[in-house]
Parts: C-alpha cells; structure tokens; sequence
C-alpha cells in the first residue's frame, strides 16, 4: 500500500533551479506543497528529504538543494498521492514536477501554495 506524505516547503526568495530532466525551472518566493508517497518506509523516506547532503535523485531533491529552501512541516496520510495531491490548492508552476510516473493526469506534484508574510 502506498502512503502519502506531504512537504511543505518555502522558498524565501525567486530561484532559478536546474531540476533535472525538466530542465531550468523559476520558482518565485513562497509557500509550496509537494506530494509524495513511499511504498514500504514511509519514514525513511521522509528522514532522506529531511537530510541535507544526499545525491539527487528525484525533482524535489534538486528544489530542497537550493540555497534557502527549507521544509517547515511534513505531513502524512493514508490516502492514494493523487488523491491527496488532487483535493490540495494552489496553482502548477512547474508542470511535471515529481510527476513523471502519474497515471491520473495530475500535472504536477508540487503546488504554489501562496506568498511568503510580508512579502508582495
């Protein structure tokens, strides 16, 4: 059985990422949700997006090895991820993202989620 986990992520300032297959991606200042699953360990899992120094291995790993970036809650459920990635607001600014093996049309499994306090 999958679970589902959710990073919720701020970015303090615009950035400019290269992230992998999809290339060089801008991600403007704010709050962002990414949407992941495990199918054993989900722990483990979350503990590796946790650790700062690891190799790159999926979308979120090139965001989350940006200067700045900083996960500020994790989340998790025992829902299906696209479920859950499908019932979260905000809006797709990098399509594809941490979805390239979706099935169900989602678009992108990271969502900018608002502007940071403060901030314009």
């Amino acid at each position: 059985m999958h679970r589902a986990y959710q990073l919720h992520i701020v970015v303090p300032e615009p950035l400019s990422v290269r992230v992998g297959a999809l290339g060089l991606c801008d991600f403007p200042a704010g709050r962002y949700v990414y949407t992941g699953s495990a199918r054993r360990n989900l722990a483990a899992r979350i503990g590796r997006h946790l650790t700062a120094e690891k190799p790159a291995r999926w979308h979120i790993d090139y965001l989350l090895g940006a200067r700045g970036v900083a996960i500020e809650a994790v989340t998790s459920f025992a829902r299906p991820e696209c479920l859950l990635n499908g019932v979260t607001g905000g809006h797709i600014l990098v399509p594809r993202f941490g979805a390239g093996d979706c099935r169900f049309g989602c678009g992108s499994h990271l969502k900018y989620v608002g502007a940071l306090a403060g901030s314009r």
